[in-house]
């Protein structure tokens, strides 16, 4: 009873998980359109003026949304967490298969955790992408990527729609952090960092994700 209490709850979280990284892509799109002031952006022109090409309330109140919305996610993300480790105790004291080890919540949820023990259970084993291109001396390739690392999860990205889209923005909203991720390589599951940021070449990683 406990663990499908958990498991409900768990679902749910992810839902709304999910509901957060729509609404934070859709403003962050919105924010770093052409000309647009970008999500941290100088809203001063040259000399020290409002720029006048932005509205620059609405600017602010989108910046503090998606402050508000990043913090609310690292607390669902870090109950998630919780809640899988919940999950895999009483799989373990059990002895039974993954809880949430149906195809349709598998697929649809995608769940992953960089720092979940279960990183062998099926659910948070499904790759999304794989890298089928990339750069030497590029940052992914510094940073360890190798061609045909399967992705399950980029920073906050996971497999849903949109992935293309997602990869893209969360690489741009963490140009010179680092975004940890989850790998598939050679069959076994893998832990890494990697700093988006500007090199000699195209884009901020120099590799190519084809999606799955």
């Amino acid at each position: 009873m406990v663990g499908a209490n958990v498991k409900a709850e768990t679902l749910s979280l992810m839902e709304r998980r999910a509901a957060m990284e729509a609404d934070m892509n859709a403003i962050i799109d919105a924010l770093s359109r052409p000309g647009g002031p970008g999500i941290s952006g100088n809203l001063l022109d040259s000399q020290g003026f409002p720029r006048p090409d932005i509205d620059i309330p609405t600017v602010r109140a989108q910046r503090h949304r998606l402050a508000e919305l990043r913090n609310d996610h690292k607390d669902i993300t870090d109950k998630i967490d919780k809640n899988l480790q919940v999950l895999h105790s009483l799989r373990l004291g059990k002895n039974e298969p993954a809880i949430p080890g149906d195809a349709g919540a598998s697929a649809s949820h995608g769940v992953s955790s960089q720092y979940s023990p279960v990183e062998e259970d099926p659910i948070v084993r499904i790759p999304f992408a794989i890298i089928d291109e990339i750069v030497d001396d590029s940052p992914a390739a510094e940073d360890g990527l190798q061609l045909g690392d399967e992705i399950v999860k980029f920073g906050s990205v996971e497999i849903g729609d949109g992935l293309q889209a997602k990869l893209v923005s969360e690489a741009q909203s963490n140009q010179g952090r680092t975004v940890p991720l989850i790998i598939i390589r050679h069959g076994s599951v893998m832990n890494l960092n990697v700093i988006p940021r500007q090199w000699r070449g195209r884009g901020l990683l120099g590799c190519h994700f084809r999606i799955l």
